[in-house]
């Protein structure tokens, strides 16, 4: 059921988020580097949120009425978005949104977590990943064809990107229940001393991820290439849908496989690929170039983001699950601020090929230390 109302509300997500740039570069005119602030913002208040949801958590030991709060201001922000007639105001629509994305995460990740035996944590993560990407598929394809509908009127398919949020509400208030255990941890009381600690384990993952995700800057980066490519406005958004294709049909049985092979070769793998997909991508002057690198960029999404999840779910004890989510999120959000910043300022100032170019190095560099890391990247 996690994974519906994640699905539902990616589609919602990516109604919008695959035509934000356009929107506005062409309605609003702002910058790449406007864009990635407004990029980096988001994410950073998402994943600052997550902290404190994450603390809250594991000190009420309860998880739904906080995941319900943060899809409710998701939803609430969709209205805002067809109405913004400033670059302030889609600030504020992102921040409302991203205010309840970091809400919801850690409460999310918290109860599949408990729910989830440790020998199908891998699998279970990436079940929840592949569903959500399904609305990554599903999101651009409905935003062509409203975009077609409706003579590219941009601000009409952010109103009718309100619908697919509103059902997730409904799905997560009927069918998601509060776990019977594995929230509760009363054997162990909370404690802010050990959740702003945690281990050495939980702080290798999350610095492994935090490199990783300066590796990889904002996908509003790839829509803007693909008009270098030659995508007409109307079909940018099936960059997205290649991209969350290859995604969702990889999350899962990769969790899967990181069950019985651990977690470290298939991290490496995925960040291959995403030194690949900046390559292809830095260079990409036509359609299939930019799509072979799309594939790529989704490819390594499906190879790195449940098992990341996974990895934390592991290393963490019951009672402090909601706060190692947390601190995973706060710091990778850190992270993607500073990436996308400094994206948007090379593709400023020195065009559309430095950032990827750049990318490709930093994913480079990551995939020799999760390597050099491969004892502590076991998933039981």
């Amino acid at each position: 059921m996690l994974g519906l109302v994640s699905l539902l509300m990616d589609i919602s997500s990516e109604m919008i988020t695959t035509l934000l740039p356009l929107y506005l570069v062409s309605g609003l005119g702002a910058s790449a580097l406007a864009i990635g602030f407004i990029e980096g913002f988001s994410v950073f208040i998402a994943t600052a949120t997550k902290l404190f949801s994450g603390y809250f958590v594991d000190w009420s030991h309860r998880a739904k009425p906080l995941a319900v709060l943060g899809y409710g201001l998701g939803a609430l922000s969709r209205l805002i978005f067809p109405l913004a007639a400033t670059i302030d105001q889609i600030v504020l629509a992102k921040a409302m949104d991203r205010v309840g994305k970091g809400i919801r995460g850690t409460p999310r990740d918290a109860i599949i977590a408990a729910v989830s035996p440790a020998e199908i944590r891998g699998a279970a993560f990436g079940l929840r990943k592949s569903l959500d990407t399904v609305g990554g598929f599903l999101g651009p394809l409905i935003a062509v064809a409203l975009m077609l509908i409706l003579a590219g009127d941009i601000a009409a398919v952010f109103w009718w990107a309100a619908v697919p949020a509103a059902l997730a509400i409904g799905v997560l208030v009927l069918f998601v229940r509060e776990p019977a255990q594995g929230l509760d941890a009363k054997s162990e009381a909370f404690s802010l001393r050990r959740a702003i600690s945690l281990n050495r384990g939980v702080w290798t993952v999350i610095g492994l991820a935090g490199l990783i995700m300066l590796a990889r800057f904002s996908e509003a980066f790839v829509l803007l290439k693909s008009l270098d490519a030659g995508f007409s406005p109307a079909y940018v958004p099936l960059a997205m849908v290649v991209m969350h294709a290859v995604y969702g049909l990889a999350a899962y049985p990769v969790g899967k496989i990181a069950d019985r092979v651990g977690a470290a070769g298939l991290l490496a793998t995925s960040l291959a690929f995403l030194g690949l997909a900046h390559l292809l991508l830095s260079v990409a002057d036509n359609v299939p170039l930019f799509l072979a690198g799309t594939i790529f960029w989704g490819l390594h999404m499906g190879f790195s983001q449940g098992l990341l999840g996974a990895l934390i779910a592991v290393k963490t004890s019951a009672c402090l699950k909601g706060s190692a989510f947390g601190t995973f999120n706060m710091v990778t959000g850190v992270v993607v601020l500073v990436g996308n910043l400094a994206a948007g300022w090379l593709w400023t100032t020195g065009g559309s090929q430095l950032p990827f170019q750049i990318g490709a190095g930093i994913a480079c560099a990551a995939m020799l230390v999760t390597l050099a890391l491969r004892k502590s990247l076991v998933l039981r």
